[in-house]
């Protein structure tokens, strides 16, 4: 611990999610074996645990690093919710303050769920005929599509992996984005928004996008009650609990309603959503829709979903 204190106040960014400085795209990788060979940051950030401290170290590209600090553990492990502490340093300094830490690759309970009898399979990796114009890449099925099916309340399961844009800035809209649409109206963001504190209040600069359009948010709608999402190149998952709205006629009777679980933890608790999110907002409600994967340019992949309707 007293080694620690001694490196945190080394450094010279202390509380001050603010000090990201904005950043050009640069180079991006899509798979984790590659990445680790051709990169040194990529093995160097992630996640680690030391004496009642835990760290989220982000890539911010060429040798630099932004730090996360908590009390009590990780976000949804132990993480006692108060001030996220922030630090930013080189790769020197970094190695320095986790040279005790344990590292922690975590995965989540939910990953590799097996379908019940009566779910539909929208992909299981051998075909997206599921999907309109459905592309695969590596045998993984890529963002920019939706279902050919449309369906009314229902459970989704869907495992998704996000880029690694190291030199992209940490919180913008441009750091591995996609989301999932439901009904093609209602955002369940997907977004490198690892390690990043959700608190717009904390920042003593704005960050270059709202955190309500971060990993795991209703967008533009509702945070996220925990931030948890995983390292880049880090398979995760959500498991989607989805209330279409009611309608007598033409006229609504009662609002959509969902329960979001990113990476095992629930991070939205039966949210009333009385219209679409963001751009779906401006579209009119329906009863039945599609499940829509976003395509925003970026290389976001997805594998074993599958759904339930009630």
């Amino acid at each position: 611990m007293k080694r620690t204190a001694v490196i945190i106040g080394s450094l010279a960014i202390l509380l001050n999610a603010g000090m990201i400085a904005p950043q050009a795209a640069g180079p991006i990788w899509t798979d984790p074996a590659k990445a680790s060979a051709e990169n040194p940051d990529f093995s160097l950030q992630g996640e680690y645990i030391q004496a009642g401290k835990a760290f989220q170290v982000i890539a911010l590209g060429k040798g630099q690093f932004h730090v996360s600090v908590y009390n009590g553990g990780l976000p949804g492990v132990g993480w006692d919710r108060s001030s996220i502490g922030q630090i930013r340093g080189n790769t020197e300094e970094i190695k320095a303050l986790t040279q005790h830490a344990h590292r922690v690759t975590r995965q989540s309970p939910r990953m590799g769920a097996k379908p019940p009898a009566n779910a539909t399979i929208l992909f299981d990796g051998t075909s997206a005929d599921a999907w309109d114009h459905g592309k695969l890449s590596d045998g993984l099925l890529e963002s920019g599509t939706q279902t050919k099916q449309s369906f009314g309340d229902f459970e989704l399961h869907i495992e998704f992996r996000l880029p690694f844009k190291p030199e992209t800035t940490p919180g913008s809209q441009d750091r591995g984005n996609s989301g999932i649409y439901s009904f093609n109206r209602y955002e369940t963001q997907v977004l490198d928004s690892f390690g990043l504190d959700l608190d717009i209040n904390s920042w003593k600069e704005k960050p270059q996008s709202d955190p309500k359009q971060w990993c795991g948010c209703l967008y533009k709608f509702k945070l996220a009650d925990t931030n948890m999402c995983f390292p880049p190149l880090t398979w995760q998952t959500y498991d989607i609990h989805f209330t279409a709205p009611r309608f007598e006629g033409d006229k609504k009777t009662r609002n959509a309603r969902i329960t979001v679980i990113h990476n095992g933890i629930k991070i939205h608790d039966d949210v009333e959503l009385p219209k679409g999110t963001g751009a779906g907002g401006s579209r009119k409600e329906i009863a039945r829709g599609p499940i829509v994967l976003q395509g925003h340019g970026n290389p976001v992949r997805y594998r074993n979903i599958w759904i339930v309707e009630k």
